[in-house]
């Protein structure tokens, strides 16, 4: 069977570090990802998709990435169901296995406080690409 997930999008609020009773470190956060496509009114419409990273790597998030930084998710999906005084809560979420971060701190900052371009205009991925892609990088 196979049960791989891979997302890019953007952390939704700052990660916040929590220790279970046996003191692993865990970080529940939401990633929201846009879809390819807009709808009838012609907005951009996005998935908010929950994650979890437990012990380095949550650590490492909760230390050094903020609210609106893109992130690459790769890990498994995992379902779940609690008792409530309602009724039974069904949950899905996203275990990872590895976090990317897809920009560097400084240029999070630098798009918090531009904002200069329209969210239906930017391109995440051609943003990205265009810092990984410079021609002084090449080899040829």
């Amino acid at each position: 069977m196979i049960n791989r997930v891979v997302l890019v999008g953007r952390i939704t609020k700052d990660p916040e570090l929590k220790m279970t009773q046996s003191n692993i470190a865990v970080v529940r956060f939401t990633l929201a990802v846009n879809r390819q496509f807009v709808d009838q009114s012609g907005e951009r419409q996005a998935d908010f998709i929950t994650c979890v990273a437990w012990r380095k790597q949550a650590e490492t998030l909760a230390k050094f990435i903020n609210k609106g930084a893109l992130l690459g998710v790769e890990g498994r999906i995992q379902t779940g169901q609690y008792e409530t005084e309602t009724g039974t809560r069904y949950t899905t979420e996203v275990i990872c296995d590895t976090i990317q971060f897809l920009e560097s701190k400084t240029d999070t900052i630098s798009r918090k406080e531009t904002d200069e371009v329209d969210d239906d205009l930017q391109d995440d991925f051609y943003e990205t690409s265009k810092k990984i892609a410079s021609t002084d990088d090449l080899p040829f």
